[in-house]
């Protein structure tokens, strides 16, 4: 779960990140409020959202680490998207739990 810089955990607001439908675990990171400014930016997961963030740099930071974390505590495919300036979701992280073996 992403964290402020402070360690806080961040506050909660209703997300309107879509379904990746392919059982992969998704973070959205998208400019918060107005799309032309982008002056602060959002972390959404699992129907919450977090931030704000200064920069993109720095949200991607933080949904990158925290999608790591998950991937390897659970096992699960997770990924990373950002929202260009045309407003397309695209990949820019991804992690692919390891096959196992019975």
């Amino acid at each position: 779960m992403p964290f402020s810089r402070s360690g806080d955990l961040l506050e909660e607001a209703p997300s309107i990140t879509p379904d990746p439908g392919d059982g992969v675990v998704e973070y959205v990171v998208r400019p918060d409020g107005d799309a032309f400014r982008r002056d602060s930016w959002r972390i959404e997961h699992a129907g919450e959202s977090y931030g704000p963030y200064k920069s993109c740099r720095e949200a991607t930071f933080f949904a990158i680490d925290a999608a790591r974390k998950l991937g390897a505590r659970t096992g699960k495919h997770t990924r990373v998207r950002a929202v260009d300036e045309a407003g397309h979701l695209l990949t820019t992280w991804r992690y692919r739990a390891p096959e196992r073996v019975s």
